[in-house]
């Protein structure tokens, strides 16, 4: 035995110094080749180190030394034993001092061979001196195959210590310095690069190179730029062409989409598997040793030594350190795998819907995917190996048991296990379905969240607002009523998790009574801990099988929209040739429902049409006539049903009609990805007028658009989008009317500058229902129900008298003929000067910015910083019965505590001397406490479901209630995206989480403290062992947790942008794909993929660096109470106690890992209920209701309005859009509202529904003041038709009458009056036909007729007119005009308008000018004076209308 521990011993030494020398040579080497970085700065702290290092290398050689020269000397004997670890050490210190400089240079970065020595060395000097002094006070003889401790061991062991610790305290990282120049920070992307790639073993395996992250963290708040990058194996493009490769190789069709994501992630899959059985594995040694330890703690066998018992320790604490290294590592395998899988489905799923050109499914649907669908799969990825992982668990367990309690026990606790788990099926089945329910309870709800928050300012304008709110708690009640369901279901399963030990050992126990079987303390407890350990399969069996069903749906789901078959392109860009078409238009029909039986084109073109480049198209119709579909066929974004297609030579860009703004600056808005060309970019904002408007704003055109485009107007919006598509310099422009969001004088601007000196040498498709721009166009398409009717020069087109052009044109030509001139010789020109600047302002309140922050408000999201503050926790814990039912909670869990105990602790003592009670007796105190338990943990179950339910509840009905009272300012400075978040993914958490972590903290501690006491029983100095680790566990969870805290919000944070980009491009998609901008586009969501992966990465990891150093010092207790144990006189503690202790020391580990993971973890989630309470306190609008000041149901009666000295403004800092406004608008009369674009017209009309309260002055209708009734009495009392026509997803009924107060007759006879009874007739539904969302299915003049039926249902004495007739062509207009005329005889109409026809038959007209009042009078008095400044207006429109006048006549 001593030769081979010899040879042993050498062969160690002997491998070891000749990796030194060849260590040695390659540092040499690496030397002459590195010498650029000699004159690199060194850290002083370093530097001190490595000298240290060196130093301790030399003592360890001379005492080595030493004592091969004192055996020479005075024993006169040389033994290789001696004489290679001296020459080991003696190398090794001349490659330590060797290797010094370039350490110092590389901040302690050790060769690996010398940390491997140093860390090799300190154990076995730890372990030869540990067996030697453990043999001194024992009095026992060392066996043969153990190391003799000598004196170099005790000469060498405080330097030995020293360098182990520095070896393992190593960060490979170099850049550890810079965090000292946090400046650095604002460049670099991290603080350390990839550091988890770059990390050596150590580091990986304790997480260590997390520590830079957690420094940063301490020093200053964490922001995106702090957080080092994720590692590239994890970064969407990888994953994502991971995924695509996987996918090409599976050559059949019915590849699928598992086999793909298995095969793109089967190599860390497969390590993950392995971490997992080492898990399972090593979990296990705890049980199966017990009994052992407890044997020899009662000294059944006396020839046993201390020996033993250490040993047993030993393994013990080997076992439960590898079992908490391998699970922490598989479940953050895990978590890596499921960001690589969430990042490639996001990518895919991002593609398709960015390239697929037809839509086919919704935008809700799609956004679903991500939020939803691709979450559950990556959550998956922790649950896979439970699949093959839980027979392996219940074998385990039974082999165990069998060594135990023989082959009936084995069988009777199987039995038991699977009548556990079959009761527990139907329970997770119901679980399931009831999770179904409130999944789609969740979806409609948030589906009417997204829709209502979309159009709150028109709900707001009609006073639905308390109607949508009370429709959403309907939703919300369901949704509850399914939680309810759902969360008392949870009850029974967490019942039967926390009971099924007990039923197992009562059934198990129960059969060994029969066939008598002996019980024993040892066998009992190691029974119960594997009860203990099987309680984890029994609860997660149906978990798994209700995973793997929604895991398979979410996959068929997201395969069926990747697999459908790509939509080939309708047209492509052509390379011009020799010819000189730009478009070639041929034979086709085309459909937006290509996927409907009836197929009934949308566009029918029955002849081939050829545009040449430089022409100019104009396109013309009545509404719904097809023009902006015509458009989209010549851009490829309809189906063609039939025929050749259509051929666009040269590249594309396109305004739509409906404004598609990104959320960003100005500037990147209109360069849209180009180079920046300074010259052409000025002359295009000057072309689109945006020159003044940029001047107004402090940033300029860097100032931050919002979501939709919401801080601005809508004619900012459009010309925002034509400066874009001028800008792209392509070779055909089409554009879908966007010269109906200004007003006359900036679309005659916009015509002349863009049209005609812009866009003069490229071919221009534009679709307008100004007839006046006709003229000036090479072709005219002239449009009605889907078909090219007419088309040519437009004078050839107005020669044909009974052609669908003239009679537009006479219709036209009626609306001028209600205008008449001042002057024949009217002057047509107005200061250029005096023009420009009264398009600075703009009417609404975000168009004011005068700072930054304003913009950043609207960019980045504001999130606390710091601790989460107490009294959240209080408002949350206080929140459902004042709090009443947190004691009996907690009461209830201590008598389960302690009954469970002590049913434990009574069959262990029972069973110590066979004889002790009788077996009768055994049992029934045993199961008499064992139903006490989980009667107590029942109890507990169900008050923790009722309380969590009534928390939710209130949370949620006070939140949403506040967004709904919150004043139009905060929805046009928030995006709709933050408050769905809190709405959906912050209120599930509060819903299904908060309430059960929080209970989760209490019980484990509560457990632990039991643990702890029990432990303290058998020997009181474990108390002093407790609070010596109990205070490291805290200092760790104080330094984790100011780290984690912020990235737990950042997480939330980082998740909202890539939702927002994903819904924003699906808006946008036919504009990005028309600019072939697609590219572009997938780098960024590749980003915002990354940066969200970069801190759930981080997040993940941070959790796990805790857990590692929190599980290490509870299995270092546990091996200490162990060999107090051992060491204690065996006669001093009692067997069944001190079996006891080990058998609950088993879990102490994990359960002071839950303890400090869910005190982090809480403290991340209540981040939640603080986000929802941010949006508790919004500040609120005036109160709905003044009991003390409510008007009669009768008023107004006259509908009389008087301004008196009305001054608005945005906000203190911002200056005055009206200054002084007094006039009285007479009952009974139609009063049109006029003035240059930004002149205050629509903050009049916000001033009027008090969107906006007056800074002076007052409005009072009919002698009653505004501003002192409610809001709903007023704006119920008033009507409007708002600029921008919103329809909601739903039915024509819903849409005209959403709070059902009219008959079907009455609806009828408002659509007839608005000419849209034919429309609603073309669908067999009739009523009932489907509205999509956002009205996507009508087009925009059809909206805001159906805008107009709807007041003229409510048949108020009040009336508002915002730019009603903005998208109708002017046949339809007059109708619409004639209508109000007719149907209003009785009502005050306000009208804005930009068309002077609209106002010209008013009784008054007011005219705004920079906010003031210019003039006030009769539209025939005004046009008396040639000065006046309507006068100006009316020849300014006259003189655009000029030819068409003059076709009157032809």
């Amino acid at each position: 035995m001593e030769m081979i521990q010899v040879a042993i011993s050498i062969a160690v030494h002997s491998v070891f110094f000749i990796w030194v020398i060849v260590e040695f040579f390659m540092e040499w080497k690496r030397c002459l080749d590195d010498e650029e970085i000699k004159h690199e700065t060194v850290d002083r702290k370093y530097m001190v180190l490595s000298v240290v290092v060196v130093i301790c290398n030399v003592l360890i050689s001379i005492s080595y030394l030493g004592f091969l020269v004192f055996e020479i000397w005075k024993l006169e004997t040389i033994s290789l034993e001696s004489v290679f670890p001296a020459l080991t050490w003696i190398l090794v210190t001349l490659l330590t001092i060797y290797c010094k400089r370039k350490t110092i240079r590389e901040n302690n970065k050790w060769p690996l061979v010398l940390k491997f020595w140093w860390v090799l060395f300190c154990i076995l000097n730890t372990f030869t001196i540990s067996i030697y002094l453990v043999s001194l006070l024992e009095h026992m003889k060392l066996l043969e195959f153990l190391p003799v401790a000598k004196f170099s061991n005790f000469a060498s062991f405080p330097f030995s210590v020293f360098l182990c610790f520095n070896s393992l305290g190593v960060n490979s990282s170099k850049s550890l310095r810079k965090l000292k120049h946090p400046l650095l920070l604002k460049e670099a992307d991290g603080i350390n690069g990839d550091a988890c790639a770059n990390a050596g073993i150590w580091s990986r395996l304790t997480f260590r190179w997390l520590n830079p992250l957690f420094e940063e963290g301490r020093k200053q708040k964490l922001e995106l730029c702090h957080v080092p990058p994720i590692p590239e194996s994890e970064c969407a493009e990888k994953s994502y062409s991971l995924l695509q490769k996987a996918l090409r190789k599976q050559k059949t069709e019915a590849s699928s989409l598992p086999n793909a994501i298995i095969h793109a992630v089967w190599k860390p899959l497969a390590i993950n598997a392995v971490l997992a059985g080492i898990n399972t594995l090593s979990s296990y040694v705890g049980p199966f040793l017990i009994t052992n330890f407890v044997n020899f703690i009662s000294g059944k066998d006396e020839d046993l030594s201390h020996w033993y018992g250490y040993m047993l320790a030993f393994f013990f604490f080997f076992g439960k350190t590898v079992e908490s290294l391998s699970q922490r590592h598989w479940y953050f395998g895990a978590h890596r795998i499921g960001i690589r899988v969430r990042a490639a489905l996001m990518v895919s799923i991002y593609h398709k819907s960015l390239l697929a050109r037809y839509p086919g499914v919704s935008n809700g649907k799609t956004v679903n995917f991500i939020n939803v669908d691709v979450e559950r799969i990556g959550d998956f990825c922790w649950y896979v190996h439970g699949i093959w992982l839980l027979p392996i668990q219940v074998s385990l367990a039974l082999i165990i048991l069998y060594r135990n309690l023989g082959g009936a026990a084995s069988v009777a606790a199987l039995l038991a296990t699977v009548i556990v788990m079959v009761s527990n099926t139907p329970l997770a089945n119901r679980q399931e379905r009831l999770h179904s329910k409130i999944m789609e309870a969740k979806d409609s709800r948030i589906k009417a969240t997204a829709e209502t928050l979309k159009s709150m300012r028109i709900l707001k304008l009609h006073s639905w607002e308390s109607a949508y709110l009370e429709k959403l708690l309907k939703l919300r009640e369901t949704e509850r009523s399914w939680l309810k369901r759902y969360l008392y279901t949870c009850s029974a399963v967490a019942f039967l998790f926390w009971a099924s030990p007990t039923l197992i050992s009562v059934a198990t126990f129960g059969v060994c009574i029969l066939v008598k079987m002996p019980l024993t303390s040892g066998t009992v407890l190691s029974a119960l801990a594997t009860f203990r350990i099987l309680q984890e399969p029994i609860y997660n069996l149906p978990e798994l099988v209700s995973m793997i069903t929604q895991t398979k749906v979410s996959i068929n789901r997201i395969e069926g929209f990747i697999r459908e078959e790509a939509q080939k392109k309708t047209m492509c860009n052509f390379n011009p040739k020799t010819s000189d078409i730009a478009v070639e238009i041929k034979m086709g029909e085309y459909t937006w429902d290509a996927d409907s039986n009836l197929n009934k084109p949308t566009i029918k073109i029955s002849e081939k049409i050829n545009i040449m480049k430089g022409e100019k198209v104009a396109v013309c119709g009545s509404v719904g006539s097809g023009k902006s579909s015509l458009l989209s066929s010549i851009i490829g974004e309809i189906p063609r049903i039939y025929g050749e297609g259509i051929k666009v030579f040269g590249s594309k860009a396109y305004v739509p009609q409906s404004a598609w703004i990104q959320t960003g600056t100005v500037r990147e808005n209109v360069l849209f990805g180009k180079k920046m060309d300074k010259y052409f970019y000025e002359d295009v904002l000057e072309g689109c007028a945006l020159d003044r408007d940029i001047e107004m704003w402090s940033d300029g055109d860097m100032s931050v658009v919002g979501e939709r485009g919401l801080n601005l107007s809508g004619g900012q919006k459009q010309r925002i989008q034509l400066a874009r598509a001028i800008y792209s310099d392509s070779d055909v422009h089409l554009l879908d009317d966007p010269f109906s969001a200004v007003d006359a004088h900036t679309g005659a601007h916009l015509f002349k500058e863009c049209l005609l000196r812009l866009l003069a040498n490229k071919t221009v498709i534009y679709v307008t229902h100004q007839l006046e721009f006709l003229d000036a166009s090479d072709l005219v398409l002239v449009m009605k129900d889907g078909k090219i009717v007419q088309s040519g020069k437009y004078e050839d087109l107005i020669k044909d008298t009974d052609g669908e052009l003239v009679r537009q044109i006479a219709a036209h030509n009626q609306s001028l003929s209600q205008v008449t001139a001042p002057q024949q010789h009217g002057s047509l020109t107005c200061a250029p000067q005096h023009i420009q600047q009264s398009e600075l302002k703009e009417e609404k309140p975000d168009n004011h910015n005068t700072n930054c922050r304003l913009s950043e408000k609207i960019q980045e999201e504001e999130r606390e910083s710091g601790r989460v503050k107490w009294r959240v926790y209080s408002t949350f814990i206080t929140a459902a019965y004042k709090g009443a039912l947190v004691p009996v909670i907690l009461l209830c869990q201590i008598l389960f505590q302690g009954l469970q105990m002590g049913s434990n602790y009574w069959i262990a003592w029972a069973t110590e001397t066979e004889g002790r009670v009788s077996k009768g007796q055994l049992m029934g105190v045993f199961v008499l406490l064992s139903a006490g338990s989980s009667v107590f943990v029942l109890g507990r179950a169900v008050l923790l479901a009722t309380i969590a339910i009534e928390t939710s509840q209130r949370l949620f009905v006070k939140m949403i209630t506040c967004i709904f009272h919150a004043p139009i300012s905060f929805f046009d400075s928030t995006p709709s995206s933050r408050i769905l978040n809190r709405s959906s993914t912050d209120q599930s958490t509060v819903d299904t989480d908060i309430p059960y972590r929080l209970a989760g903290l209490a019980f484990a501690l509560i457990q632990l403290l039991s643990i702890i006491v029990l432990m303290s029983q058998v020997a009181w100095q474990i108390y002093l062992l407790f609070l010596v680790i109990l205070a490291i566990s805290g200092w760790y969870q104080v330094y984790y947790i100011t780290t984690a805290r912020e990235l737990a919000r950042m997480v939330g944070i980082r998740k909202a942008p890539v939702l927002h980009h994903f819904s924003e491009t699906i808006a946008g998609a036919a504009t990005i794909r028309c600019f072939n901008q697609e590219d572009r586009f997938l780098a960024k969501n590749l980003s915002f993929i990354d940066d969200y992966s970069r801190i759930t990465f981080h997040n993940s990891a941070s959790m796990e660096w805790l857990c590692i150093r929190i599980n290490f010092l509870f299995n270092l207790i546990f091996f200490l109470v162990l060999i107090i144990l051992v060491s204690l006189p065996r006669d001093s503690i009692s067997p069944s106690l001190a079996g006891l202790a080990a058998t609950y020391g088993l879990n102490l580990n994990v359960l002071q890992a839950w303890v400090i993971w869910n005190l982090c973890n809480v403290e991340n989630k209540m981040i939640c209920v603080e986000r929802i309470l941010q949006f508790s306190k919004i500040p609120s609008e005036a109160p709905l209701v003044i009991e003390s000041c409510r008007p009669n149901p009768e008023w107004p009666t006259n509908g009389t309005i008087d301004l008196d000295n009305l001054h608005i403004q945005y906000s203190p800092s911002l200056p005055m859009v009206l200054s002084g406004v007094t006039c009285t608008f007479p009952g009974d009369k139609k009063i049109g509202v006029v003035g240059r674009t930004g002149s205050g017209k629509s903050t009049l009309i916000q001033a009027l529904f008090r969107v906006v309260e007056p800074s002076e002055g007052r409005i009072t209708i009919d002698g009653l003041d505004i501003s002192k009734m409610g809001l709903h009495d007023l704006r119920s009392r008033l009507s409007i038709i708002p600029q921008e026509p919103m329809l909601f997803q739903g039915t024509v009924r819903t849409n005209l009458d959403p709070l059902t107060q009219h008959s079907d007759a009455e609806i009828w006879q408002a659509l007839n009056k608005c000419r849209l009874t034919e429309i609603v007739r073309k669908d067999p539904r009739l009523l009932d036909a489907p509205v999509a969302e956002d009205g996507e299915n009508w087009s925009v003049g059809q909206r805001q007729l159906v805008c107009l039926a709807r007041v003229l249902l409510k048949k108020r004495r009040i009336l508002v007119l915002d730019e009603a007739t903005a998208s109708v062509d002017t046949a339809t207009d007059n109708v619409i005009q004639k209508t109000i005329r007719e149907e209003t005889t009785n009502c005050t109409v306000i009208t804005v308008a930009h068309r002077i026809p609209t106002v010209i038959d008013n009784d008054l007209v007011l005219v705004l000018d920079e906010g003031k009042v210019k003039e006030y009078d009769s539209p025939a008095r005004l046009l008396k004076d040639e000065s006046s400044a309507f006068s100006k207006l009316v020849m300014e429109f006259l003189g655009r209308s000029k030819r068409d006048h003059h076709s009157q006549t032809i």
